[in-house]
């Protein structure tokens, strides 16, 4: 395979971003979405083709050396990509799902004034989240994990003269800089620990027998990089910014929560895996511990939610915990199955719930819906099935992913796997809620009137739709698990676990009982009151008082502060105080202009006799 292909995988949908931007809307809609579509069709041929490239035994990952970018001391970081066996497989989960997303986008955003501005964004998201998984070092991921952070501002603010986008924007950029700068402190330490920041030197110098393995510094670093993860795939405690990115259109919250930014955490801990093996327990008692709290935390959320895409936000934050839980378990295999699966069914779902917008003019509210399935079957259908998947119902892809980092909680700790045999029961149940709440029942807004999405919508959810049925067969043991084995050289056969039946069965039948007693509590459109439970659900555990308490408000106290103390009586003052005697002086000097001439003649003569004594006398 040729190493050319790297730097086409980025450049594609960046060279579609540039076209656009550059175009500023002069292509049309048709020639703006083309470009935007086939840019990101491109890449994902190309990224089929490195797959299939990397398919035999012996090809060892290839690597496409740019020019030198850093020369500091003994710091040397070249512009580096990678294209090894994990690196493509998010590739092919960006620019898949991607595209399928970029293709709905053209029916979603048609009546949009700023049809091009945002699909210059939209490329620029997939060439950035491109950067990110195929970087060779760890100062190209931070840039490609920055101007993911970047992107999703503008998406998320895409709306941006509504007063919620434009703050909902602004709070993932904020949230997210908190993650970040631990992320730079770690890169910082790990350089200073290892003196490089390249994967496969790292991954050399960390190999069984390592010195370095097991060094408490080494701990702070993968803490510190852990912490960065959390930030942008919005786990406890850096979760509040994803509930509120719902303000972004709904194809952008799909890319987003399906196949780019939120799971760039996850590709961090799998990518810098060498790191954190060796870094002594932090995967045991940090990432595993967090990841679960995480999901059943996230889940439990989700079942008082009224609006579908919050519903739909807080599965995606729960989810993404079952991914760090079964990387702290040690099966990275299968957190990076599960990964892959998620985004089929959470695109899907997104999509859908994109598609009711769309007919009921931005409505979301579950009180307010209800028969929708009736007017938009196929829109039902794709629903169901991704809830169904989100569930955890056989044969669905959702299932193999799910059941697989069960069994690999059951294995390493039973606490972890009780968390999560609890999760599975709670999103069973709000997958199933929402569903009767939107879809079935009687219709309780008369004045709606819904249609099924047009062709340009419907497809991408059909394909969706289609690998959320058989996406889950790639992993699946009696066909040979080859999701497992094409990761086998990355991670060297961690996360092999013998099949429990009977971790299997418990987590069917819970699942099952979920969804059994979601239809049961919630027929008809009913909502139960839950009394005090609800309104400690709503407040989020009471984490958003706690925030509020230990956050904002200091926060706005000291922006009172500074503004009333440093500001007005600091900076204002001297800056008053300066123009004061500005104005001072120039009332003295004004003086001196008296319009005579033969004065300005004496004062002419005075200076230069005062010069000329100067030159002569020193």
């Amino acid at each position: 395979m040729e190493a050319w292909v790297a730097p086409w995988l980025v450049g594609l949908p960046l060279a579609g971003a540039l076209g656009n931007g550059l175009a500023g809307g002069r292509l049309g809609k048709r020639g703006t979405a083309l470009v935007a579509c086939l840019s990101v069709l491109a890449a994902f041929l190309l990224a089929v083709q490195a797959a299939r490239g990397l398919l035999p035994a012996e090809v060892p990952a290839v690597r496409w050396v740019g020019v030198e970018w850093v020369a500091v001391g003994d710091l040397r970081v070249l512009w580096t990509l990678q294209l090894d066996r994990l690196s493509v497989l998010l590739a092919l989960v960006v620019t898949g799902v991607g595209f399928l997303i970029h293709v709905y986008s053209v029916g979603y955003m048609a009546d949009d004034p700023d049809y091009a501005r945002y699909f210059t964004y939209l490329n620029l998201f997939t060439a950035s989240m491109l950067l990110l998984v195929l970087a060779g070092n760890l100062l190209v991921l931070f840039v490609g994990w920055e101007l993911v952070g970047l992107c999703s501002y503008l998406l998320i603010g895409f709306w941006f003269e509504r007063p919620a986008a434009a703050a909902a924007g602004r709070k993932a950029f904020v949230v997210n800089r908190v993650g970040d700068a631990a992320f730079l402190l770690g890169l910082c330490l790990l350089f200073t620990l290892l003196g490089t920041l390249d994967f496969r030197e790292m991954a050399n110098l960390l190999r069984d027998g390592g010195t370095l393995r097991g060094h408490p510094g080494l701990a702070v670093a993968a803490l510190l990089l852990f912490c960065g993860a959390t930030g942008k795939s919005a786990q406890l405690p850096l979760y509040s910014w994803l509930p509120d990115a719902m303000e972004g259109p709904t194809p952008v919250s799909a890319l987003i929560h399906a196949a780019t930014m939120v799971t760039a955490g996850v590709f961090l801990v799998g990518r810098l895996w060498p790191v954190f093996e060796a870094a002594g327990q932090v995967l045991h008692w940090v990432v595993a511990p967090v990841g679960a709290l995480t999901a059943l935390f996230a889940a439990t959320v989700a079942v008082v939610q009224h609006d579908l895409k919050r519903v739909l936000a807080y599965s995606t934050i729960s989810q993404l915990g079952y991914m760090f839980l079964a990387l702290g378990v040690q099966a990275p295999p299968a957190a990076f199955f599960h990964l892959t699966t998620h985004a089929f069914f959470k695109a899907l779902l997104f999509l859908a719930a994109g598609s009711v917008m769309h007919a009921l003019h931005g409505q979301i509210d579950l009180r307010r819906l209800g028969g929708v399935g009736r007017a938009m079957p196929l829109t039902f259908l794709g629903f169901v099935v991704g809830a169904l998947s989100l569930s955890g119902i056989p044969p669905l892809a959702g299932f193999w992913s799910k059941e697989e980092i069960l069994g690999a909680a059951y294995a390493g700790s039973p606490a972890l796997w009780a968390a999560a045999v609890a999760t599975a029961f709670v999103t069973a149940y709000y997958a199933t809620r929402a569903t009767v709440l939107a879809f079935l029942g009687p219709a309780r807004d008369p004045s709606a009137h819904p249609h099924e999405a047009p062709p340009v919508m419907a497809w991408p959810m059909a394909v969706l739709g289609g690998l959320a049925v058989l996406g889950g067969f790639l992993g699946a043991q009696w066909v040979g698990a080859p999701f497992h084995k094409y990761l086998d050289p990355v991670f060297g056969g961690h996360g092999e676990h013998a099949a429990d039946p009977w971790t299997a069965v418990m987590g069917v039948a819970v699942a099952s009982a979920g969804v059994a007693v979601g239809a049961w509590v919630h027929r008809g459109g009913r909502e139960p009151h839950l009394g005090a439970l609800r309104g400690v659900l709503e407040g989020q555990w009471g984490l958003e008082a706690l925030y509020d308490r230990l956050v904002v408000r200091p926060g706005r106290a000291l922006a009172r502060l500074l503004a009333e103390s440093v500001d007005a009586r600091g900076i204002d003052a001297a800056a008053s105080t300066l123009a004061a005697a500005v104005a001072r002086a120039g009332g003295a000097v004004r003086t001196w202009q008296t319009g005579n001439v033969r004065q300005y003649a004496a004062g002419v003569l005075a200076g230069a006799v005062v010069v000329f004594a100067y030159w002569v006398l020193r």
